[in-house]
């Protein structure tokens, strides 16, 4: 797919990524930051990490520098996006718990951050009348399981409710992404894997049979652009990805880094034998948009007599799409796949 980082339709506006100091924030930033785009401003809650990425923009991007500002601020703290959110046309919002064993164990914090974060920067966004907000979800929210998952699938509803209740005064447009694995994120395996072959021991395998979509970061920047761009309220977005076995992926990253053995340490907390990006209920609601599929919301109320005569009963179109039905990588295709991210090229160097 054509990138658009450079197109015409940001040129000049002023850009909000919430989480904007995590992997795939600052990835959507550096896209954007030698774009026309006027301004990008990165709001999280951890002083150190922006720091660190102010000395490293500062350093790599003399030219376009000046173009980002940095707010402290927690998504939690409905006062703390105030500023950050006044005169922006766009948010990105990428701020979330992430992690699956660690929502297990802290449930609630996944609630405060992911369900009602969200609602305080959809809150945020429509009192400041913001264009258009895109939200970053996960395949996670699909048939959930697990804390993370299901915070992430209640983030999702609220983002078609209040999707819906802006389009009915005509304001701020709302959309998800869900997307797969992102490949080398932070707290993602290929780093661990690597890490483990380096200090000489076996990678840790936890259920060679287990299945993960693979997307690169750029993959998953390109689908938040599409969406900014192609996005009308409660649609969600859904890229088209491959999928690996956890031995292929893990065989894969032997094949570059060094064969150190393999221990199998069983499924953790929360965790799927597969992901599913697109329910067989979502099914029904899907357009084939080429490299995506759009899911658009059901927009009916809760008089659904009326609604019958429309709507038939319909209510399963084939099988969800999941990543055990994609398309599956071997060995060969999961090298050429991992070596599209920047980390593994870049530790292939300092092999």
């Amino acid at each position: 797919m054509k990138r658009t980082q450079k197109n015409q339709y940001f040129r000049g506006k002023k850009l909000l990524i919430t989480g904007g100091t995590g992997s795939f924030g600052t990835t959507v930033l550096k896209r954007f930051l030698t774009s026309a785009i006027g301004e990008i401003r990165i709001f999280s809650r951890d002083e150190k990490k922006q720091d660190d990425l102010r000395h490293e923009l500062q350093l790599k991007y003399p030219a376009h520098f000046e173009k980002v500002r940095f707010y402290i601020g927690d998504v939690r703290n409905a006062d703390s996006l105030v500023d950050a959110v006044d005169g922006a046309d766009f948010i990105f919002h990428a701020a979330a718990l992430k992690q699956v064993p660690s929502c297990e164990f802290f449930p609630m914090e996944a609630v405060r951050t992911n369900i009602i974060g969200t609602d305080n920067v959809l809150n945020a966004a429509i009192a400041a009348k913001v264009k258009n907000v895109v939200c970053l979800s996960t395949d996670k929210a699909a048939y959930p399981i697990n804390a993370m998952g299901m915070s992430k699938g209640m983030m999702e509803k609220i983002i078609r409710a209040k999707a819906l209740r802006a389009k009915e005064k005509g304001g701020t447009v709302i959309s998800c992404t869900r997307y797969g694995n992102v490949m080398c994120s932070r707290g993602s395996i290929i780093p661990l894997f690597i890490e483990q072959i380096r200090a000489g021991f076996p990678i840790t395998i936890t259920d060679p049979q287990m299945t993960r979509f693979l997307m690169n970061l750029d993959e998953a920047v390109d689908l938040v652009m599409f969406a900014f761009e192609h996005a009308k309220p409660g649609d969600l977005f859904i890229q088209k990805s491959d999928a690996s076995t956890i031995e292929v992926l893990g065989k894969a990253v032997q094949e570059l880094f060094g064969n150190t053995g393999t221990k199998i340490i069983g499924a953790r907390h929360g965790e799927k034998l597969f992901e599913t990006l697109m329910t067989t209920e979502e099914m029904t609601r899907a357009e084939d948009m080429g490299d995506y599929f759009r899911v658009t919301p059901d927009e009916r109320g809760l008089n659904y007599d009326k609604y019958l005569a429309t709507y038939g009963a319909e209510t399963q179109k084939g099988e969800a799409y999941t990543s055990h039905n994609t398309r599956r990588l071997d060995v060969r295709e999961t090298i050429e796949k991992i070596m599209t991210t920047e980390y593994v090229r870049e530790q292939l160097i300092n092999k």
